[in-house]
């Protein structure tokens, strides 16, 4: 059999066992097709498909079906970024955007396309380590990899829904009668994934045979392990380590520097750390830039759904270049429609030239910020903000204290990273500012009065009737 076929088959395998996504991960056993086959890991060509399957699923994501490359949609309704188009008519983005999320209208989600990925990590865990027949090199890489994914799934789960379940294995006899793990103990196992990612992952970015150096940035590497760190340890207050790892990054120049507004978001920009290279035949670069930029005629009730919130669009202040090269708008009947335009390529069937980012340089600055400003070092987190800053065509910082320093942070953090994978939902929830915040825009969304309860989503009923020790979220 060649290696040509062995890949359409196992690429036949993958698709299926994403498209059966619907199978709660507590609730199903290995399948007949599962990739935990002995067969797969025993050829470098297999064992790298499943890592590569995951990365096309990430890519491959349809609006409006949650997955983690699709939270830009679904954090910015959540919070202050979108509003809903008035004629959408599908409960779950009302739910979402109304922060009225129930058992009934959605929530779960991303819980439910999440956890097939990770046990398809488990799964590739488990066959990397026990192969003996993979090439060094390659097995080392996917290990990294593995690892790395795995940790970056679980840093959105535990964001999203709290204390879950830390499904580390296979087995579907344990994994079936799992109680949710306290958020602290998951955030320890991201940590150490991401800390075991670091010391496997190569230092330079390597093609579809993972052995040789690439200029395309589609693959994880050692430098998007230690940009992961830097963001999980700064949710954690680990500010010392946060500022470490994100240092490690922002220094190492010789792959990485702050791009041009306009060239941020093109495939393998100096900005990129880790992106998504796009895999879906006959569409756009990248469904965020499909579904977010709106044409004409203006938004709709079934493809251009959403349109920038007026409270992003005063967040900005007068000058900065990121509201006049990120944000565009379309006026019907009179009335202007912001979008987004960080992703400029819409067209179908456009020469690619933009990747979906995931991790990207001036994150890591605004990381090292906040980590600086928290131990003391104010100088170095203004110098910090102030780069950033800079490049929007803005002058320095007046903060000066610790808590305006803080305070202004958090304010550039939400002009640059908006509509970027729910960061802002994300943030207002760590900083514990979500009350207040949303306790004004809730109402302003025809969403009555902000429940604390809903900066959690809720958890699968399926699940929870299954599973006697998984307790639901409270307020649902």
């Amino acid at each position: 059999m060649s290696i040509k076929y062995k890949l359409h088959i196992l690429g036949f395998i993958l698709i299926a066992y994403f498209l059966s996504g619907c199978k709660k991960l507590v609730e199903v056993d290995s399948p007949v097709t599962s990739i935990t086959s002995v067969d797969v890991f025993n050829s470098d060509a297999t064992a790298i498909a499943v890592l590569t399957g995951l990365y096309n699923q990430l890519s491959n994501e349809n609006f409006p079906a949650p997955s983690v490359s699709c939270f830009s949609l679904y954090g910015g309704l959540s919070a202050d970024e979108f509003t809903l188009y008035s004629g959408v008519s599908t409960p779950s983005l009302i739910a979402y955007y109304t922060n009225t999320l129930s058992v009934e209208t959605g929530g779960d989600e991303f819980w439910n396309d999440i956890y097939p990925s990770i046990y398809i990590c488990n799964s590739a865990i488990e066959g990397l380590n026990s192969s003996a027949s993979l090439t060094p090199a390659v097995k080392q890489q996917l290990l990294g990899e593995a690892l790395f994914m795995r940790g970056m799934f679980y840093f959105y789960l535990v964001n999203l829904y709290g204390d879950v379940p830390l499904v580390t294995g296979t087995s579907f006899v344990t994994n079936a009668a799992l109680p949710r793990s306290p958020a602290s103990q998951v955030y320890d196992s991201i940590v150490a994934d991401l800390k075991g990612a670091q010391t496997l992952l190569s230092t330079n970015y390597v093609d579809g045979g993972v052995i040789n150096t690439t200029n395309e940035r589609v693959r994880p590497n050692k430098w998007a392990a230690a940009a992961l760190l830097a963001r999980t340890y700064l949710y954690i207050d680990s500010f010392a380590s946060a500022e470490t790892q994100a240092t490690s990054v922002i220094n190492n120049s010789a792959l990485y520097s702050l791009d041009t507004l306009n060239g941020v978001f093109l495939a393998n920009s100096t900005e990129a750390i880790w992106q998504l290279q796009p895999v879906n035949t006959g569409l756009t670069n990248t469904l965020d830039a499909y579904y977010f930029i709106i044409p004409s005629t203006g938004p709709d009730p079934y493809t251009w759904q959403v349109y920038l919130n007026t409270s992003l669009l005063d967040s900005f202040e007068t000058g900065d270049q990121r509201k006049m090269n990120w944000i565009d708008s379309v006026v019907v009947n009179g009335t202007a429609y912001y979008y987004p335009y960080k992703y400029k390529i819409n067209e179908i069937n456009a020469p690619v030239t933009e990747y979906l980012m995931m991790l990207r340089l001036g994150e890591q600055y605004l990381i090292r910020a906040e980590a600086r400003a928290q131990q003391g070092n104010l100088s170095g987190a203004v110098a910090d903000l102030n780069t950033i800053r800079a490049r929007a065509g803005l002058s320095g910082t007046t903060a000066v204290s610790l808590a305006d320093l803080v305070s202004a942070i958090m304010h550039e953090r939400q002009v640059e990273l908006f509509t970027e994978l729910g960061q802002r939902w994300l943030d207002l929830k760590r900083t514990n500012t979500i009350n207040a915040v949303m306790s004004k825009i809730t109402p302003q969304k025809g969403g009555g009065t902000w429940n604390t309860n809903q900066q959690l989503y809720p958890l699968p009923i399926g699940d929870i009737q299954k599973d006697p020790n998984l307790i639901q979220n409270l307020g649902y």
